[in-house]
């Protein structure tokens, strides 16, 4: 490999010839060989339109030149468009508040101006990443801007799976809505309901899920970009920040608003800690409803079977035609990274000191992590199982008849003492509640079809007056 020699305030390294990275770059390379991953897509474009944006207020605000403004702002286009994500090589575990991946970002636009301008990679006279792309920004108010603003963006992938997720489920319950079966409270026979008012509540479950995230989106929209170096905005001009902010707000097309106090936007990234936390509600949500779904599927002859999920590959290397619930498996195991990483995040929110909070990268990484797998898994989830999932409806009928728990329906009549007998009887002789009623003449024929009807229990209605 070629190389060429550039010299920082160390001295000098040598870095690969055509690389648009410069020498800070290098040293991070070196020095945080740790996981191999590097920065997520989404916080490259961030930062980028950050860059792009600073150029433009800088250039209409005459502090740096038309010419150098201009060919920064071709630049971080480029990079905003993905053409340069390959050149990003710091790991995303890596020095404090993410002073690496802010240079990285510095000299691959300035490297790329420079040559549109006619000059060569590592030849600052036209642009510098400091002098020029980085003029009135620094890497404390330039990442956190950069961090939420790309949680905005990926969350713009997420609320809409998250949606069409609630709307399959409500879709499901409408279909399911006929059809009865025996509730389980403790994992012990309850009331009969409708598969439907089952799949129902976990359509309502993703609903309140998504309202979450968007509430919490909106906490991220507060930028202190223009506080510099500790929120005093030193060595910026005095209409930078506004001006800066609402050309972000135009590129991104994200609401985007000056943060109320510009160390408080430095030193408290709580707004990481709330998204984070409604990706893990996200998460506990899915873990559970996956397990209902696991659960009411269990068998086929051996478990509940009230539901068929699809079949989408052998699931044993030595039991023929056993098939497992992938999907519903895959959805809980993401869900535990998401919870994983939300424990990562709220340890980095903590972790702030005095005015700045230096640990900005792993919450960036953690956040952007959840939201990408989580995109993911409601998609495939959505349309690979939920989709899918028709139900056994003589199964659950036969649930709904045998059900112990018909005899809450004779509280009104016979009182709980004497409805509990009949189930320990119930249990003991394997006789239907409906037999014994009718054995012990509680009830009169017309009175036990209709009070004991499994289908009359699933709604709201008050008691016939008691014989």
């Amino acid at each position: 490999m070629t190389t060429r020699r550039e010299k920082d305030s160390l001295g000098f390294i040598d870095v690969p010839a055509d690389a648009l990275y410069g020498a800070q770059t290098a040293r991070a390379a070196e020095n945080f060989p740790i996981s191999g991953m590097r920065a997520h897509p989404l916080l490259i474009r961030a930062i980028a339109m950050v860059k792009r944006a600073a150029a433009e207020a800088n250039r209409d605000l005459g502090t740096v030149s038309s010419r150098r403004a201009d060919a920064i702002i071709a630049a971080a286009q480029e990079v905003i468009d993905g053409r340069w994500n390959d050149e990003f090589v710091v790991d995303v575990f890596q020095a404090g508040a993410g002073v690496s991946f802010h240079m990285n970002a510095n000299e691959v636009v300035a490297n790329r101006a420079n040559q549109l301008l006619g000059g060569a990679p590592g030849e600052y006279a036209e642009v510098h990443p400091n002098d020029h792309v980085n003029y009135g920004q620094s890497t404390n108010d330039v990442f956190p801007a950069a961090m939420r603003l790309a949680a905005l963006l990926a969350l713009d992938t997420l609320s809409p799976e998250v949606d069409a997720l609630a709307d399959t489920f409500a879709k499901k319950a409408s279909e399911f809505g006929p059809i009865l079966k025996s509730g389980r409270t403790h994992l012990q026979d309850a009331v009969p309901m409708r598969l439907g008012q089952e799949f129902a509540a976990y359509g309502v479950a993703f609903r309140k899920s998504a309202e979450s995230l968007r509430h919490t989106a909106d906490s991220l929209r507060e930028l202190g970009l223009g506080g510099t170096a500790v929120g005093t905005g030193l060595n910026t001009h005095p209409e930078f920040r506004a001006k800066a902010i609402a050309i972000l707000a135009r590129i991104s097309g994200q609401r985007l608003t000056p943060a109320e106090d510009l160390r408080w936007a430095m030193q408290s990234q709580a707004p990481m800690a709330q998204v984070s936390a409604a990706l893990r509600s996200l998460a506990l949500e899915l873990i559970r409803i996956s397990n209902d779904l696991r659960l009411l599927s269990s068998g086929p002859n051996t478990g509940i079977n009230e539901i068929h999920l699809p079949s989408l590959q052998p699931g044993s290397s030595i039991m023929p035609g056993k098939i497992n619930p992938v999907m519903a498996e895959l959805a809980a195991m993401v869900g535990f990274q998401v919870i994983g990483n939300d424990t990562a995040v709220a340890l980095a929110v903590q972790a702030g000191q005095l005015e700045l909070n230096v640990m900005m990268p792993a919450m960036a990484y953690n956040v952007l992590a959840s939201i990408t797998i989580l995109a993911n898994t409601l998609h495939v989830f959505r349309e690979r199982c939920i989709a899918g999932i028709t139900a056994n409806a003589d199964r659950c009928r036969h649930y709904a008849e045998s059900t112990i728990a018909l005899a809450t329906a004779l509280n009104p009549y016979v009182g709980y003492a004497k409805a509990a007998e009949l189930v320990k009887e119930s249990v003991a002789t394997g006789e239907s509640m409906v037999s014994l009623a009718r054995k012990k003449q509680l009830l009169s024929e017309e009175q036990i079809e209709e009070i004991l009807d499994p289908a009359r229990m699933t709604e709201p209605r008050p008691p016939k007056p008691r014989p």
